[in-house]
């Protein structure tokens, strides 16, 4: 297999040619993702004999954790929106936030959600509300999807519980609390530069094309009763709240039988499908549409963002088996650059070469972790910096990318300038904020 140089040339040449394949040959993204990952596996020399099972085995992993909750999140998204129950939502949102302030009070919502829910569980629950917000506010659709990724991906990454800032808390050795509290503080600015101001900016540039394509006048429908704000925020805050309380169970009641029943019920795929059965009982009052109708246009839809997301998850395997993320450590540890810096790009760059945030922060904190006392940083702060690394950069060989490509109904280029360079000016963001709370290192508790 190639190794060295050679291996980040592969890498490049293989994005290139997806990008080509998709944006300028109108190939289908699933087409040309599977193609771009046998390509590239054959391309590092990887023995034949092994690329068809790296490749499905990444297909079929990655589905293995989004597989069954983008298909139960469609259909509750397709029940929610014909019972009215987002533009319920998207109204109370208006009412408390005002036209001009809503794309950031959904940011904000996102960087709540995201922190006991997971980012793509969270993006599919909420991503009903983006089409119904830009409709009644006149903003592009395009700084609604900037204003809620960004606020997940943000949270995901910076503030524990989740798993990648767990771990580098762990790592680093850095107190729990004091992270979390932190994390939080870093968080903030970073949602609302790389999610909000941004968003708002991107937003403006695009405004035409998606009035025309993304925001047609909504029809009332008299043929069904309206449904209550009450139930509206109930229904799109139940599988919110049953992940929520597994959280909370395993802190509270951990090795109980209490702990048992809320890990089964608030695993993402149980909670959404017991979310999706409660719609199908409860909003039937609100829904004129035939059932069956909506259940094949739902399936429809998701089956092929099932297919895109999976491609990109074998495509992520290819790049995860060649190395890259082995060579770029070695490179890296010999830069002579501040320590914080150093972290943010050595995570920042394995997010965008291994297409998995998680990835990112676990392996860059194992090896910058046990280097803490000697790199003469608190162990907050180094944390921190490298949690920033992992927000932006999200590229095909990311899941995500595709999870907030098809649920956000944007284009390839419209992903890259929305998802990709909102993550990475958010990550500056938080990374800019580690360098403020450095500047208070012996005065604040653990720094």
């Amino acid at each position: 297999m190639l190794t060295g140089p050679m291996l980040m040339v592969v890498f490049l040449i293989a994005l290139a040619f997806l990008f080509l394949l998709i944006i300028k040959w109108k190939v289908e993204p699933f087409l040309a993702l599977t193609f771009i990952a046998f390509g590239t596996a054959i391309a590092i020399g990887m023995p034949l004999k092994e690329v068809p099972g790296v490749v499905t085995a990444g297909f079929g992993n990655t589905l293995t954790g989004v597989g069954i909750l983008i298909g139960l999140g469609v259909i509750f998204g397709q029940f929610l929106g014909a019972s009215g129950a987002v533009e319920k939502i998207a109204v109370a949102l208006l009412k408390l936030f005002g036209i001009k302030k809503s794309p950031a009070g959904l940011a904000i919502t996102g960087t709540v959600v995201s922190i006991p829910v997971f980012f793509d569980a969270a993006f599919v629950i909420l991503s009903g509300l983006l089409k119904s917000l830009a409709t009644r506010t006149g903003i592009a659709v395009m700084t609604f999807v900037t204003a809620l990724g960004i606020g997940l991906i943000t949270s995901h990454n910076m503030i524990a519980p989740t798993p990648g800032p767990l771990v580098v808390a762990e790592n680093t050795g850095a107190d729990l609390g004091l992270f979390i509290l932190y994390g939080i503080i870093c968080a903030i600015p970073a949602t609302l530069v790389g999610g909000y101001l941004y968003g708002m900016f991107i937003g403006r540039r695009v405004q035409a094309n998606v009035d025309k394509e993304e925001q047609p006048a909504a029809e009332p429908n008299s043929a069904r009763k309206e449904i209550s704000t009450t139930l509206s925020f109930g229904m799109l805050l139940l599988p919110i709240v049953l992940i929520l309380a597994n959280t909370v169970s395993k802190m509270l009641f951990p090795g109980t039988a209490i702990q048992t029943f809320f890990e089964f019920v608030g695993d993402k795929n149980i909670a959404l499908l017991i979310s999706v059965l409660a719609a199908v009982i409860f909003l039937k009052p609100y829904i004129a549409e035939k059932y069956s109708d909506l259940y094949n246009e739902a399936i429809s839809s998701a089956g092929m963002i099932i297919l895109i997301t999976g491609a990109g998850g074998a495509f992520g395997a290819v790049i995860n088996k060649s190395g890259i993320g082995d060579y770029l450590i070695e490179t890296m540890q010999g830069w002579s650059i501040p320590v914080l810096l150093l972290a943010f790009i050595f995570s920042q760059i394995l997010r965008a070469s291994l297409g998995s945030s998680t990835v990112a922060l676990v392996t860059t904190s194992s090896i910058m972790g046990p280097l803490v006392a000697d790199l003469g940083v608190s162990p907050i702060l180094l944390g921190l910096a490298i949690c920033a690394g992992g927000i932006g950069l999200s590229l095909p060989n990311d899941s995500g990318f595709w999870v907030v490509n098809r649920f956000g109904k944007l284009t390839i280029t419209e992903t890259l300038r929305v998802w990709t360079l909102g993550g990475f000016i958010a990550g500056l963001s938080a990374l800019a904020a580690v360098y403020v709370l450095s500047l208070f290192s012996g005065i604040l508790p653990g720094l």
